[in-house]
């Protein structure tokens, strides 16, 4: 008896006449015909473009100072007003962009670089190893994220670089977890049994066999990731850990704007806005790679 269909997923019911005439369609095609999809592309590539183009189309240098025009409301000489400093406030959001994207995006890579391998190797040879990796990786995932972080930069201090690796470390025992059960899953295949009769490395077999045919949960976690960072570097940023004055930090923006946030509380809105619409259109492209990655295996798989 055959067992009863499931219904198909919103991304194959938009693609509709297109599935009925090719076998195989493309991600890419999913993507194109998602609204929430495009909207997100549409603010990551807002923010990209800051992160390349602020520092040129910025009107205002991020340190530069209008003593005159302390806390003013937004005006067509500052369309985000000033902060108490006089400083222009869309400036600094639009200098400010560079550092925290760079942040997020290296801390991501790097955190999912080290989960990737810590799961691949406890998941292929399990025993002792699987165990050690896999305890020291729960203790980690015991301590919350951002007090985490914290102890790190602490410890370490608060530079570029020690933001990028405390941000790391705390991602990578989620990404290995995550790696690790694909692991295990692949260790099972054929074609891996097949590289352990022809006498291939561990190494081998790890990183050329079951490596390649996990990159699509890998991938979505990263995208994932990398909406978390954000809010990470931002979060460390608010209480003192990240950036200093007058470096032009987001989460630092809003800790410097809580004592004028009645009098001028266009200085908190416009980087709130700005983490806010960074994260979203983070998410929204990771749900969207998500389904699409879903719908090719659908489709490979029928």
């Amino acid at each position: 008896m055959k067992p009863p269909s499931l219904p198909a997923p919103p991304a194959v019911q938009a693609l509709g006449p297109v599935l009925a005439r090719r076998a195989w369609v493309s991600p890419a095609a999913v993507l194109r015909r998602q609204p929430a999809v495009v909207l997100g592309a549409a603010l990551l590539a807002l923010h990209l473009g800051l992160a390349l183009l602020g520092p040129t189309l910025a009107p205002y240098g991020f340190a530069q100072m209008q003593v005159l025009h302390t806390l003013e409301a937004p005006s067509w000489a500052f369309l985000a007003g000033t902060d108490q400093f006089g400083r222009d406030n869309l400036s600094r959001v639009m200098w400010g962009a560079r550092r925290t994207l760079a942040v997020a995006l290296v801390s991501t890579l790097l955190g999912v670089t080290l989960g990737v391998v810590i799961g691949m190797v406890g998941g292929y040879y399990r025993g002792w190893i699987d165990e050690l990796l896999m305890r020291l990786v729960d203790g980690m995932m015991a301590i919350p994220a951002l007090l985490l972080a914290m102890l790190i930069l602490t410890t370490l201090g608060s530079s570029p670089t020690y933001v990028v690796l405390g941000i790391a470390v705390v991602f990578m025992p989620r990404t290995a977890r995550m790696v690790r059960g694909v692991a295990l899953s692949l260790g099972a295949a054929e074609f891996v049994d097949a590289a352990r009769l022809r006498g291939e490395s561990g190494a081998y077999v790890v990183f050329r066999e079951m490596l390649p045919n996990a990159w699509a949960p890998i991938i979505v976690e990263a995208s994932i990731r990398f909406s978390y960072a954000i809010l990470l570097a931002t979060s460390l940023g608010f209480l003192g850990l990240g950036a200093g004055p007058p470096t032009p930090d987001w989460g630092l923006m809003i800790n410097e704007a809580l004592p004028f946030l009645d009098q001028a509380p266009w200085l908190a809105a416009l980087p709130a806005a700005a983490i806010a619409s960074a994260v979203v259109g983070a998410n929204l492209i990771g749900e969207g790679i998500r389904e699409a990655l879903a719908l090719r295996h659908s489709l490979d798989s029928a």
